[in-house]
């Protein structure tokens, strides 16, 4: 596999998108925390796990990239 650095704009999503992975994780697994209900609690759970793999997926990406980004900083 060919792989060709990473532009600044795509480690900017990237980067936002895991964050926002991040956050979706805390929210389902606190709302998990506090529900009542045990199959919605079933689901937050679950979708705790889908955005921990996704997390995960996005956190891979960028280190199959790493050995390609530049050691020094760009002039």
């Amino acid at each position: 596999m060919n792989l060709l650095p990473l532009t600044a704009k795509e480690l900017e999503y990237i980067a936002d998108s895991m964050s926002n992975e991040d956050l979706m994780i805390k929210q389902c697994t606190a709302g998990a925390a506090i529900c009542t209900n045990p199959q919605i609690q079933q689901v937050l759970n679950h979708q705790a796990q889908v955005h921990t793999q996704h997390y995960q997926s996005l956190l891979q990406c960028l280190q199959m990239h790493q050995s390609l980004a530049p050691t020094q900083p760009q002039s």
